[in-house]
């Protein structure tokens, strides 16, 4: 084999591993940019994503807000997803409880993820969830209905944002997208079982 022609196999090994390399890298930074975007947006509030706390609001204003709510279902996902009340007014601060309501219609277990988003987008920073379903992992069985409660308070520095003067509705919108079923426990556990039965 003459030098030249083994230069160039060498040369095409370092593409393809090359190649392999950024395939794998934007695999895995595809999958890392979903949670990393999350929890941006939950920290900035941007692009109408709402915080998340553990606490309930201790000041409540003489002054009403509506909040509407939205459902939807992307991707195919065979779910009938709704709120089972379509809007709340209160008062800014007041803590609320409300629930949306999800149904599997076809004859087999499906699987869902829920993102949402708030709409005006700069209302996203003052709506506080306190409890929701959002990225959780939902498994329903065949025709299995679920209910699924959202705590709430708009927070009150909304009024002193002036980018926000005026608004008296928000928006919650959820989204349902499928994600693939979790393999059975059983079937793990017997997989680690055998992973380990040559082992002394």
């Amino acid at each position: 084999m003459s030098a030249a022609v083994q230069k160039r196999k060498v040369s095409d090994r370092t593409i393809a591993i090359a190649c392999l390399a950024f395939f794998f890298g934007m695999v895995g930074m595809a999958f890392a940019a979903v949670p990393l975007y999350a929890m941006f947006c939950q920290v900035t509030g941007y692009g109408g994503t709402t915080q998340r706390v553990d606490q309930m609001s201790d000041t409540i204003l003489d002054k009403k807000i509506t909040v509407r709510f939205d459902a939807n279902t992307s991707g195919g996902l065979p779910w009938s997803f709704e709120p089972v009340q379509r809007e709340v007014t209160m008062n800014i601060g007041e803590t609320k409880l409300i629930k949306y309501d999800a149904r599997n219609i076809v004859e087999r277990p499906t699987a869902g993820r829920a993102s949402f988003n708030v709409t005006p987008q700069a209302a996203g920073a003052y709506f506080n969830k306190v409890e929701c379903f959002c990225f959780t992992d939902t498994v329903l069985q065949p025709g299995e209905d679920l209910e699924m409660p959202v705590v709430f308070f708009v927070d009150p520095d909304i009024v002193n944002a002036p980018e926000l003067k005026g608004v008296n509705t928000i928006t919650l919108s959820y989204t349902f997208f499928p994600i693939p079923m979790p393999a059975p426990v059983a079937a793990n556990a017997g997989a680690k079982k055998n992973d380990n039965s040559g082992q002394l």
